[in-house]
């Protein structure tokens, strides 16, 4: 596929999951996908595999974090990766601690399906 294809199916995944659209979501990436999501001390971070572990670290991010996007983000691709480059804010509800979060997601894309995602974040302001 063309990086201009996996930018698209990047920016089909963010749009899936700002309207928690799951079946639109898991249409759009590996069945074993991986991602990492890194940090201590806050309730999204480790390593999440597949559809259903996909699925349950959206849910517990819908149930435990309130999150905004006040600038759209960047795409910058090469051959399979989609680099993702934006800010978030929010609040954690457990703390009712807010924050501000400059985050990168170097995302793979494989055959039409997002396979892999790292994330790059402030595991300080999220902690």
């Amino acid at each position: 596929m063309s990086t201009k294809e996996n930018v698209q199916i990047v920016k089909d995944f963010f749009a899936a999951i700002g309207a928690y659209n799951k079946q639109e979501l898991l249409a759009l990436v590996a069945e074993d996908i991986e991602w990492i999501i890194p940090g201590e001390g806050w309730p999204l971070a480790g390593t999440h595999r597949g559809h259903a572990d996909l699925a349950a670290v959206l849910q517990k991010a819908s149930e435990e974090i309130e999150t905004t996007y006040p600038t759209p983000p960047e795409f910058v691709a090469q051959g399979d990766r989609v680099l993702v480059v934006g800010v978030a804010t929010g609040k954690i509800k457990a703390t009712n601690k807010t924050f501000e979060d400059d985050w990168v997601f170097d995302m793979t894309v494989r055959d039409g399906k997002v396979t892999k995602i790292r994330e790059y974040i402030d595991t300080q302001a999220l902690a």
